[in-house]
């Protein structure tokens, strides 16, 4: 018997007692995680399969999520990211040439719990209010309040290292050519698209675990090193800001969301926790050196607090719905970073001169590019 047909209902409650109820439509059982919604009309397998989503309880504003299917190209790592799905309708049987499978089997496929008949909006408009907080789907538990108070009880996400969850513990080649620049990349949950922008420049990339040593980094004498993206609180990497500050000057880096992040704490600058976070892909970005204001992908919870700018540290980037850091750069110290993510596509091509920004860093420095 199909999934849709059985109706196995699910109870979604949040640590404020706000319920919904939905029907499952893969998965069983209980997950929690952090509740959070995004804004995007398309891209929903990029956006399950971003690492940066661990931990995390997703919620979809768009009412129709499935239609495209699911195709391997498009992933953003070898497997589904979320604790959860929240939708107001899954479509199961996509209508798109490029499918290779269901969005509903996927998720079954690997034991991903997905909810329907949700009202996301609502869901939406109470986390705009209320800020983001975690929450639990069961299929278990009929009793909304017993729920809350397992929920409340639970100590299991407060002590989960997210980034260690997701990065790969073994160093890896990417596509790797014969020639050109080669740029190490810091695995903090690090999405496949960054990979791609770098090889379709040329590069030959070689993939290191997080914890990585940035004495082993310097010893495979990188053209240049990038900061990936992540999930979870910077704040809780902060073991790892002494092996990010003693990259710096040493070679061009380039940082992006969770990598933006730990520049920002290795130039010793705090960071926040955000209400309800950035997570869509409409977000507009002023670049200052240009004056410029890109579209662009965003999905983290935490900024950069830009008071107390050290100096040669240059804020970039603008956010234009709240004015928050998206942006910054020391040019005596060969590195930049932003927020939000460049290797995305919403623009479609709004943000890619970052990577160009990049590889010409990489020349000027090997002494191949102009000054």
């Amino acid at each position: 018997m199909e999934r849709e047909e059985m109706a196995l209902q699910a109870l979604l409650v949040l640590e404020d007692g706000f319920t919904m109820k939905g029907d499952c439509f893969s998965g069983q059982g209980e997950v929690f995680g952090e509740v959070v919604f995004n804004t995007a009309m398309t891209g929903y397998q990029e956006m399950i399969t971003d690492p940066s989503y661990r931990g995390q309880i997703l919620t979809f504003t768009y009412p129709i999520i499935g239609s495209c299917g699911i195709t391997e190209y498009d992933m953003e790592s070898d497997s589904p990211q979320v604790e959860g799905l929240l939708v107001k309708e899954c479509c199961r049987r996509p209508r798109n040439q490029r499918a290779q499978d269901s969005l509903s089997n996927y998720l079954e496929e690997h034991g991903i719990m997905g909810v329907e008949g949700i009202d996301t909006r609502s869901l939406t408009l109470h986390l705009r209010r209320m800020g983001t907080m975690k929450g639990v789907l069961s299929t278990a538990e009929k009793d909304s309040e017993k729920l809350r108070q397992k929920l409340l009880g639970s100590r299991e996400f407060d002590t989960r290292n997210l980034v260690d969850e997701v990065s790969n513990p073994q160093s890896f080649s990417w596509a790797y050519p014969e020639k050109g620049n080669h740029v190490v990349v810091y695995d903090y949950g690090v999405k496949y698209n960054i990979l791609r922008h770098l090889t379709l420049r040329g590069c030959r990339v070689t993939v290191v675990p997080y914890r990585t040593p940035a004495a082993d980094v310097l010893a495979l004498k990188p053209d240049g090193v990038v900061l990936s993206n992540g999930p979870g609180d910077p704040a809780v990497q902060k073991q790892l800001v002494p092996e990010v500050r003693a990259l710096v000057g040493k070679t061009p880096i380039m940082g992006i969301c969770l990598g933006h992040q730990m520049l920002g704490m290795a130039s010793g600058l705090k960071t926040f926790k955000l209400t309800f976070g950035h997570r869509g892909a409409n977000h507009p970005v002023k670049d200052l050196s240009t004056g410029k204001v890109h579209i662009t992908s965003q999905n983290h919870g935490y900024c950069v607090d830009m008071d107390n700018m050290p100096r040669g540290t240059t804020v970039t980037h603008i956010n234009l719905n709240d004015d928050t850091l998206e942006g910054m750069e020391n040019v005596e110290q060969k590195w930049f970073s932003v927020q939000y993510h460049p290797e995305a596509s919403p623009g479609p091509h709004d943000s890619t001169y970052l990577f160009n920004k990049f590889m010409q860093m990489m020349q000027v420095d090997s002494g191949k590019g102009g000054a």
